[in-house]
C-alpha cells in the first residue's frame, strides 16, 4: 500500500500525456509463479509499478536518521512505432527523504525522468534501478544505495538477512473486490543497512535496518477507498510485521485491509483485517502546509500472535507535500515501537505511510 499510484496518476494529468486503457496491460491475477532474481526487476507488462527503501540507522554517538528512497514506473505509451530513445514510454519517478530524528529536521525532494539514453530506467542485466544519480545496485543478495542531493547524500550497503516475502493469498495482495483488484507485493522484511549519511557538512558513518517493498499491477484501489494507513514494523526478537487498514468513505475500514508476519526464520504468515487492529491514540500532528492532522501514535494489536504494540514518531513533522494543490500529499516517517508479545517486552521499529488526511485520495475514477 504506497502513495505512489496517486502521485503518478496526477502527474500524467499534470503532464497531458496518454494513458493506455487498462485492458492493455496484464491484471494481478492468483497464481503468478514468482521468480527471482527476475522479480526483482522491471515489469513492463503491468501498468504501474514501485520499489520502496526505507529505513532506521544511526552511528555510534546515538545519532539518529530515517529514511527514504522510492522508484516509481508508469507505463505512458506502448506504440511499436515509436522507436526514439527519447520518446515517453514510460515516466519515472523517485522520492528522497532524510528524517534527521536527532536533529529534529526533516527533508525530502522528488523528481521525475523518461528513460532516455539511460537517464532513469530498471534493468535485470545490469541489476539496477535508477533514476539520475539515485539509483540501487545488486549483487546477488547484496544492494547498495547511492542518493545525492545539494543537502544531504545517502551511500549504504544493505545484506537481506531473509529470502523474499510474498505477500496476500496465492500469489496476489487484494485490495478490493474483484479479479484485478490486487498487485504481486514482495518484501525484503529484513536489510542489515550500514554506510554513510553526509548533512551539513558532516559525514555520519550509520549502521541499522532497512525494509524494501516491491509491487507491480494494473488495477488495485475502488473509488470508494479514500486513503490508507500502512505500517512496515522491525522487532527486536528478528520477526517483522507489515500491516495495512483500506480507509472508506462511508467511514469504516475496508475488509481487504490485510498484513503479513514474518518469523525469525523467514516464514510468512497472511494475516486478514480480522487478525489485526490499528487504532490511533489521540496524538496528532497538523501540517502548516495542508492543514491535515496525522496521528502519531498508534495502537497496533495481533490478538493471534499475542503481540501488542503502541508506534509512535520521534519527529512530528515527515509529511511530503507536492507543491499543489492537484498534487497528493501524505505522510511517511519513521517510528519506534514498545509493546509486548505474550508475556515478553518487544521493542522494534519501524515506517509508517498515512495518505488521503489532507482530502481523499483521487484515484483518477
Amino acid at each position: 500500500m504506497r502513495s505512489s499510484l496517486c502521485i503518478l496518476a496526477t502527474l500524467l494529468l499534470l503532464l497531458s500525456l496518454p494513458v493506455f486503457a487498462e485492458e492493455q496491460f496484464r491484471a494481478a491475477l492468483p497464481g503468478y509463479r514468482y521468480e527471482f532474481p527476475r522479480d526483482h526487476f522491471n515489469h513492463p507488462d503491468f501498468q504501474t509499478e514501485w520499489w520502496y527503501y526505507t529505513g532506521n540507522v544511526r552511528s555510534a554517538d546515538g545519532h539518529r536518521f530515517g529514511f527514504e528512497l522510492t522508484f516509481f514506473r508508469q507505463a505512458v505509451d506502448r506504440d511499436p512505432m515509436k522507436t526514439s530513445v527519447w520518446e515517453v514510454r514510460d515516466l519515472y519517478l523517485a522520492h528522497l527523504g532524510l528524517s534527521d530524528l536527532s536533529g529534529s529536521a526533516f527533508y525530502h525532494t522528488q523528481r521525475i525522468n523518461r528513460a532516455g539514453p539511460g537517464i532513469a530506467g530498471v534493468s535485470q542485466t545490469s541489476a539496477a534501478i535508477w533514476n539520475g544519480n539515485w539509483r540501487i545496485d545488486w549483487t546477488g543478495n547484496e544492494q547498495e544505495l547511492r542518493a545525492i542531493d545539494s543537502r544531504f547524500q545517502l551511500i549504504l550497503a544493505l545484506h537481506s538477512e531473509k529470502p523474499p516475502i510474498i505477500h496476500g493469498e496465492n500469489g496476489v495482495s487484494q485490495k478490493a473486490a474483484g479479479p484485478g483488484r490486487a498487485s504481486h507485493y514482495i518484501s525484503l522484511t529484513r536489510l542489515a543497512t550500514k554506510g554513510t549519511i553526509v548533512l551539513g557538512g558532516k559525514q555520519f558513518d550509520v549502521t541499522g535496518l532497512a525494509w524494501m517493498d516491491h509491487e507491480f499491477f494494473t488495477h488495485q484501489l475502488e473509488a470508494d477507498q479514500t486513503g490508507w494507513d500502512w505500517l512496515s514494523l522491525q522487532l527486536d526478537d528478528q520477526t517483522e510485521l507489515m500491516l495495512f487498514r483500506i480507509r472508506r468513505k462511508d467511514g469504516l475500514i475496508d475488509s481487504w485491509s490485510a498484513g503479513t508476519f514474518v518469523d525469525a526464520h523467514g516464514a510468512a504468515t497472511h494475516l486478514r483485517a480480522s487478525d489485526f487492529t490499528l487504532k490511533p491514540l489521540g496524538d496528532t500532528w497538523k501540517s502548516p502546509v495542508t492543514t491535515a492532522q496525522y496521528p502519531v501514535r498508534w495502537q497496533i494489536s495481533v490478538p493471534r500472535l499475542g503481540i501488542e504494540l503502541e508506534g509512535r514518531t520521534q519527529l512530528p513533522s515527515q509529511e511530503l507535500t507536492g507543491g499543489s494543490k492537484l498534487t497528493p500529499n501524505y505522510w511517511e516517517g519513521s517510528i519506534d515501537l514498545t509493546g509486548r508479545k505474550t508475556n515478553t517486552p518487544l521493542t522494534g521499529s519501524g515506517y509508517l505511510e498515512m495518505t488521503g488526511y489532507d482530502r481523499p485520495v483521487d484515484m483518477g475514477r
